[in-house]
């Protein structure tokens, strides 16, 4: 093992997680710190770990968040990818936020659902002309030969495509994940961070969120 890599760790000491800091929902929570990371100059501060399960194996991406309200997360990909078809096989889902720069991280355990083809289409037509062609050019988690492979496919998208606007493919779309547990990771000294979750609990007919505080 590395000496070097045993010893590298940083105490957290930027700030502190109290239950009356929290919100009374966690996506109103959420929204507060993603501002937070907006404003804190957090790179990419919409990029979240997705995981799937296929077989009782799992496993992780980073993909874009392209939006969130009370209903879910959502993002978008090709339906023909990896992630695509185990979501199928498998709703159940977890997606990580790692605001590092803030020693914040946001935890969510859900279940994933398709966005309709109007969502996919309004949200596609906002992309920039480049990522829409490369959505058509990139048969996605398929085994190519080559990056010359990519490359020409790329190419055949503009030509095909030449002057008029690009559609939405109809293998491209979303998803949204509906959150069940929510969890909000504040670091601290001595490696005390906060840990406060908000579980999801229908409660006559009315859904509800329990907040829970975890041991570290």
């Amino acid at each position: 093992m590395d000496a070097d890599l045993a010893r590298m760790r940083e105490e957290y000491q930027l700030g502190g997680l109290d239950e009356s800091d929290l919100a009374d929902d966690p996506i109103t929570m959420f929204d507060r710190w993603f501002e937070d990371a907006r404003r804190g100059g957090v790179h990419e501060p919409n990029a979240m770990v997705l995981s799937t399960v296929s077989g009782g194996r799992p496993s992780a991406r980073a993909v874009l968040l392209k939006g969130y309200d009370a209903i879910g997360f959502r993002f978008y990909t090709n339906h023909d990818s990896r992630k695509a078809h185990e979501l199928t096989a498998d709703p159940a889902c977890a997606l990580v936020f790692g605001w590092f720069e803030l020693q914040r991280q946001v935890r969510i355990e859900g279940s994933a659902a398709r966005l309709s083809r109007a969502d996919d289409e309004a949200y596609f037509a906002t992309r920039p002309r480049a990522s829409q062609l490369g959505a058509w050019a990139s048969a996605q988690s398929s085994v190519v030969s080559g990056r010359g492979e990519l490359e020409a496919a790329y190419v055949e998208a503009e030509r095909r495509f030449e002057g008029v606007d690009v559609p939405c493919p109809p293998y491209w779309g979303g998803y949204v994940v509906s959150p069940h547990t929510v969890e909000f990771w504040q670091g601290r000294r001595g490696r005390m961070h906060d840990r406060l979750v908000y579980r999801r609990s229908t409660v006559q007919e009315a859904d509800q969120w329990l907040v829970q505080r975890l041991a570290p």
